[in-house]
């Protein structure tokens, strides 16, 4: 169990509750970090920009980490990556952990650590 790293987590999940004043978890952070990432005025997305969304924020927050590159914005301006190595088999709980480790490096809060 790494200590110092939960508790940068919980830290950071304090301070994005306390700044959209409600509970937020690693989908709903991924979810503002693509809205953010697009930069478009607030507005009510469709079930299908939600979706894509989530994948501006996924890859965003994995791009320091060499598994995907930004190929440019479409007319909409809507951005459009390409995935240029594998991740690596994880399971679940691998999984989530590298998300949390690339949702705080997007943040400022943490180290970016390689994963093979």
């Amino acid at each position: 169990m790494d200590l110092q790293f939960d508790k940068r987590w919980r830290d950071l999940m304090k301070r994005m509750e306390t700044r959209f004043q409600g509970p937020v978890d690693l989908n709903g952070l991924i979810f503002l970090i693509g809205v953010q990432e697009l930069g478009q005025h607030a507005r009510d997305f469709k079930k299908d920009e939600k979706v894509q969304l989530m994948h501006i924020g996924i890859c965003v927050v994995l791009l320091p980490f060499g598994y995907y590159a930004e190929l440019g914005r479409d007319a909409d301006g809507w951005p459009h990556f390409e995935r240029v190595k594998d991740l690596p088999p994880l399971n679940a709980q691998e999984q989530e952990r590298l998300m949390k480790e690339a949702v705080l490096n997007y943040f400022g809060e943490a180290q970016v650590t390689t994963h093979a």
